[in-house]
């Protein structure tokens, strides 16, 4: 019998076949009679489609079918989350750098890749184009969408897709001693995954089946019903664990076009990206945003007053969401009785942007904060202090009908700035640097799971819940292990197939262990209950009198295995117990974002940075991460995952951008040309430390993690630069370049 396994560090499971290589991912999955896909792309942003041709391609051995809009469905089906405004493949015109026009299927790969490079396209490059937030916002500018495609929307005849206001109070009549106003920019990114995307499709009777690298089976399943006009039953979507998501693969991409190939052929298709067509796919939002804030002489903030603009590509997928979510909490964890946000959500000519670990946060954040080290360094107050006297206490209402603060969010800061030695003396050219991070957790939620109790002892968990590497299979065996006292090599965690495991809405916002948990937690006691009514069948005891915890039931006087009492029960037939569990956290009709957060992910970040003067190169001499996360079930996967959170925050910071040409092409596709964080640009020393106050609302007081550390990165290291040498940078990423520059303008 086990017990007293929430809290501790068990191996993870299913963690032997990741690191060994035996798990397999999507592309290692091999369907019979496979043809292989491959998409024609134009080397261009933005231009015309006179004709395509796709004689010689098929003149190629082995070439099945080469497809154009042309030969789908007409008007040809558009989708996605919220706006339906993506076709499956270029109409008219393609709007950014490698949006397919046509794809080929064939028996080989090479024989695709030879046939897509034969497709013959012809095509009228359109001068200019958008690929920044001014020309988004210019009025002269092209449209990026045909206005058609957004009937009844007043901003139809616009690159603005939606406009969101948020606010209380009055901003025009607070008083202020000293306001600071500064615009700052954050670039597009990639997620930059281990696994690329894979998607593959096969008729199946009279209904398809689906394979994708995709965070959100049932979302998918939706998606592929509604365009194939099919029952949701007709519809079963295999989703392995993916090889990294990061928000990149949460919504459908080409599964449609992998649809419509494989019932026009009659045969399985298979389409994995390069990593250089996987930056042609997915990308975090850039943003500009104006910060202006209004503070008292004392250090108290008067107001804040925002304006933030969101570049999100030529298709919406679920980056309205975005901008919605993060200009909500535009002010973070403060207390500001006056506020004013705008956010727009942008069309441009480039990537459509999507969710990305951090949801839109980071780049608020990096606004923010850094307004906050402009404020308290024009009134002479500590950087830290400053912080401190804004922040919302414990149980505070600091955005008006929301969640209240629900941590001791002052322990989490005053541990960092411990842990960094705040205060303490620094040698020349070295700085400290400090800023907060807050991101809400999920604002509505449902998830079921089934857990199954055997005959033998052991156990089956179905989740819909994907695991792309944050532990959610561990931590969901570590629940059931707690509470039915099964030890963890006897139990199995199932995913990834919507013909087997219950609904599960998505697999982001942090809301693994916190939302799904709670299902299996819920589950687990249901399990509980029937193995209560059954020892009261067997034992003639009342179901009052008997308890079951942890493996055992305690009847009067004595105490008896579970799995004796369920082997009891189940007698010569066997069989087993059937425990289900939900978690239902409904939308509110009446709040801004359709309901208020569940937790709140609260982080402290610190740095402690040398900054070359000669070069402008950052030397991250000390890294502090601290994230208020209510209870650890497992300390080793928190830390595990934040401490990648704060590495992968370190690379929009001093390194990752996307280069765009005057013509909106792609320049730097690629793992060679793509500068993400190595070795030698790691912190000398990280440290990650958490707080754990047991007040969330998950299982065992759980909060959800794994997005926090991430989120101050790029203000706490550009405040440590500035408390170095003095100069203040306001655009991402500090690469030594930027930072010599910037150096040289102040000599």
């Amino acid at each position: 019998m086990s017990a007293n396994v929430v809290g501790s560090s068990p191996r993870r499971v299913g963690g032997i076949g990741r690191v060994t290589g035996a798990q397999e991912y999507l592309a290692d999955i091999r369907l019979a009679n496979v043809l292989h896909v491959k998409l024609v792309r134009l080397d261009c942003a933005r231009a015309r489609i006179l004709s395509i041709d796709g004689i010689a391609a098929m003149r190629v051995r082995g070439v099945r079918l080469v497809i154009t809009a042309a030969d789908l469905p007409q008007p040809v089906p558009r989708f996605g989350p919220k706006f339906r405004d993506r076709p499956i493949l270029a109409v008219g015109e393609t709007k950014y750098h490698g949006e397919p026009v046509a794809a080929v299927a064939a028996e080989t790969r090479d024989a695709a890749e030879e046939a897509a490079r034969l497709v013959h396209v012809e095509y009228e490059v359109l001068d200019g184009g958008v690929f920044g937030v001014a020309g988004a916002l210019d009025p002269a500018s092209p449209l990026v969408q045909d206005p058609a495609i957004r009937p009844n929307d007043p901003l139809a005849g616009t690159n603005t897709l939606h406009e969101h206001d948020f606010g209380w109070g009055d901003v025009d009549v607070a008083p202020a001693d000293l306001i600071v106003e500064n615009t700052y920019s954050f670039p597009m990114v990639t997620h930059f995954t281990i696994e690329p995307h894979g998607f593959m499709a096969a008729p199946d009777g009279d209904g398809i089946a689906m394979w994708s690298s995709i965070q959100h089976p049932y979302l998918l399943q939706k998606t592929i019903a509604e365009l194939l006009d099919l029952p949701l039953a007709k519809v079963r979507v295999f989703a392995p664990d993916p090889g990294g998501g990061f928000g990149g693969k949460q919504i459908p991409k080409y599964e449609p076009l992998l649809a419509f190939m494989a019932l026009r052929t009659g045969r399985p298709v298979r389409l994995i990206l390069t990593l250089a067509e996987t930056f042609q796919a997915v990308r975090r939002a850039a943003t500009e945003v104006r910060f202006r804030t209004g503070f008292l002489s004392d250090g108290t903030m008067a107001f804040q007053d925002v304006e933030a603009n969101f570049l999100i590509g030529a298709y919406a997928d679920i980056a309205d969401r975005v901008v919605a979510k993060a200009s909500y909490l535009a002010c973070g964890p403060y207390r500001v009785p006056a506020v004013r946000i705008k956010a727009r959500t942008l069309l441009s000519h480039t990537t459509p942007s999507t969710a990305f670990r951090g949801f839109g946060i980071p780049q608020i954040t990096w606004a923010r904060e850094s307004t906050i080290d402009e404020g308290a360094r024009a009134l002479g107050i500590d950087r830290v202090e400053i912080r401190l006297r804004n922040l919302a206490r414990r149980g505070e209402t600091f955005i008006p009908g929301d969640t209240p603060a629900d941590g001791d969010w002052s322990q989490t800061v005053r541990k960092a700035a411990e842990l960094i030695e705040w205060g303490t003396p620094l040698t020349p050219k070295r700085g400290r640097g400090l800023a907060l991070g807050l991101k809400s957790g999920p604002t509505t939620g449902l998830s079921y799971s089934t857990v199954r109790f055997l005959a033998d002892g052991s156990a089956l968990v179905l989740s819909g819940t994907s695991d792309m590497g944050q532990g959610a299979r561990t931590v969901f065996a570590q629940i059931v292990s707690e509470e039915l006292g099964i030890p963890l090599e006897r139990i199995s965690v199932i995913m990834g197939d919507t013909g087997v495991i219950p609904y599960d809405q998505q697999t982001s916002a942090s809301r693994s262990s916190v939302l799904m948990g709670t299902a299996v937690l819920r589950a687990c006691r249901d399990v509980q209950a029937k193995l209560c009514a059954m020892a009261s069948r067997l034992y003639e005891v009342e179901e009052s009198e008997i308890v079951v915890e942890h493996g055992v039931v305690r009847l009067p006087g004595r105490d008896l295995s579970a799995v004796d009492v369920l082997q009891s029960g189940l007698g010569r037939l066997g069989g087993e117990i059937i425990g289900n569990g939900e978690m239902r956290k409904d939308v509110e009709p009446d709040h801004p974002l359709g309901g208020t957060a569940a937790f709140f992910e609260f982080n402290c970040t610190a740095f402690e940075a040398e900054v070359d003067v000669e070069t402008g190169e950052i030397l991250l001499v000390s890294h502090v991460t601290v994230s208020d996360v209510g209870r650890a079930l497992n300390p080793l996967q928190v830390e595990g995952q934040d401490d990648g959170a704060a590495i992968m925050g370190l690379g929009h910071t001093l390194m990752e951008h996307i280069v765009l040409d005057e013509s909106g092409r792609i320049r730097n596709l690629g793992a060679l040309d793509y500068r993400i964080p190595t070795m030698k640009d790691l912190p000398l020393k990280l440290t990650g430390e958490m707080v754990e106050n047991a007040d969330g609302p998950g299982p065992y007081g759980i909060k959800g993690i794994s997005e926090g550390a991430l989120l101050a990165v790029s203000p706490a290291v550009a405040s440590a630069v500035t408390d170095a040498t003095g100069v203040v940078i306001r655009d991402l990423p500090l690469t030594p370049e930027r930072v010599w520059r910037a150096l040289e303008e102040t000599r």
